[in-house]
């Protein structure tokens, strides 16, 4: 959006509007006839938020109230915040604890932290403000959100997924979803903070580098792409990796990856390219592993050709409640490709592509954790037969509300372990002992 466009979209709104901040609106259009708005758009963002910040200083010097040094800072930022970003949400985005930010209209505004919704004083003085804001948003990726289009995903240039949802759609008005982006997480990461143990960790390694496809599955909100980005640290750092999202999250290491992200139409309705378009693609791209981000629909069925025919070790995550769920889904979601295929078929594609499926699921106490790993033990056309081989079992909420429990171990299925004794890896021996081992509380 040109930098003009941006700092003058409020000069269509009605001026005295009675349910908009009196003070903050007048200084921003005092802001806006003083400014140089060519002189501006020759600066990067940083430098025209501290160019804004200045001048907004020295009108409340020149013409300002006398306010404490907080005040004045704060009515200093709010001014900035409306003319350049988000306007009463950008203190939400800069809070680094903040990890969804939920507006289900201009007064009811929540969000989430450490796993838990609470909401928040902050508010939009009216629902023009929130539709500014909104247009502001969209108009960044040349979409447009209006009764014709009411629905719209897009990403901010800072990373952040949003969903907008607007009437007659949304009932209670204007509904805008924020997530932020994932902050990168290591495997030794996730065992500190109690996701899975060393044990499973170990596993996942071992399950990785013998290039087992791996589906990891959970609810929304479970962790699935960080985990996800996690089991990206077991790659080698040799080979090509092609990553496929439909919003670029995952933050890989290793110094050889292509990353492909899907696009939404143009506000012509053209120019859309899918996961499916990019997932086809990328097998054209010599890929040594294939990532995609979320298997949602036919590309699932290009996924599981492609883990069958070379490309051993690929990864991906799907929606699902559990692991006996996933492994259904991956068939359901197979079966909405265009190509005649029988649900028999299907089932042997699902069998002889998924080796490993890693479970997470979100706890009462906000908590992330693997919840089961599995061995897809079934062969070609057989129905699905899944062996647990690491199983979260919670022994219930501690003094604080917080979950806790013991991870418990089965053996693996023959198959799985000489793969991986032939690939050179491990197996750790607890697959063969049965112990149990404690787990404190999770992250």
């Amino acid at each position: 959006m040109a930098l003009r466009d941006r700092l003058s979209d409020h000069r269509a709104a009605r001026r005295g509007d009675p349910g908009e901040d009196g003070q903050v609106a007048r200084y921003r259009r005092t802001l806006l006839e003083e400014v140089d708005l060519d002189e501006l758009s020759a600066l990067s963002e940083q430098q025209r938020r501290a160019r804004l910040e200045r001048i907004v200083g020295h009108l409340l010097s020149r013409e300002g109230p006398l306010l404490s040094t907080l005040e004045r800072s704060t009515l200093i930022r709010r001014i900035v915040d409306e003319a350049l970003g988000l306007g009463v949400l950008e203190p939400l985005l800069d809070d680094e604890s903040v990890t969804e930010i939920m507006v289900n209209g201009p007064a009811d505004i929540w969000v989430e932290r450490a796993g838990r919704l609470e909401r928040v004083d902050t508010r939009f003085e009216s629902e023009a403000q929130l539709y500014q804001t909104i247009d502001r948003i969209v108009a960044q990726v040349n979409r447009r959100v209006d009764e014709a289009s009411p629905m719209v995903d897009a990403r901010l240039p800072t990373g952040e997924r949003v969903n907008i949802i607007v009437p007659p759609l949304a009932l209670s008005g204007p509904t805008l979803t924020i997530r932020r982006f994932p902050r990168a997480y290591s495997m030794d990461e996730l065992v500190d903070l109690g996701s899975l143990d060393e044990t499973a960790r170990q596993l996942l390694g071992s399950c990785v580098r013998a290039r087992c496809n791996v589906i990891v599955s959970g609810g929304t909100g479970s962790g699935k792409t960080t985990f996800l980005n996690a089991l990206s640290g077991f790659l080698p750092q040799g080979e090509r990796i092609i990553t496929i999202e439909d919003a670029a999250e995952l933050q890989l290491q290793q110094p050889h990856v292509v990353s492909l992200e899907a696009r939404p139409p143009n506000v012509e309705g053209k120019g859309r390219v899918t996961i499916r378009d990019l997932v086809r693609n990328s097998l054209r791209m010599r890929p040594d592993r294939i990532i995609v981000g979320e298997v949602r629909g036919g590309e699932t069925l290009d996924m599981l050709q492609a883990m069958n025919t070379g490309h051993e070790g690929s990864l991906a995550t799907v929606h699902a409640n559990s692991p006996e769920d996933a492994i259904v889904r991956l068939e359901t979601l197979a079966s909405m490709s265009e190509v005649e295929i029988s649900f028999e078929a299907l089932r042997d594609q699902v069998n002889s592509a998924v080796d490993v499926l890693v479970h997470l699921s979100r706890y009462p106490d906000g908590s992330r954790r693997l919840e089961e790993l599995a061995v897809v033990a079934s062969q070609r056309r057989e129905p699905f037969r899944l062996a647990p081989v690491v199983v979260f079992e919670p022994e219930g909420l501690g003094p604080d509300r917080e979950v806790s429990g013991t991870y418990r171990y089965l053996p693996l299925p023959p198959a799985l372990e000489q793969r991986l004794r032939r690939r050179g890896e491990v197996v750790p021996p607890a697959f063969r002992t049965r112990p149990v081992q404690a787990l404190g509380t999770g992250a």
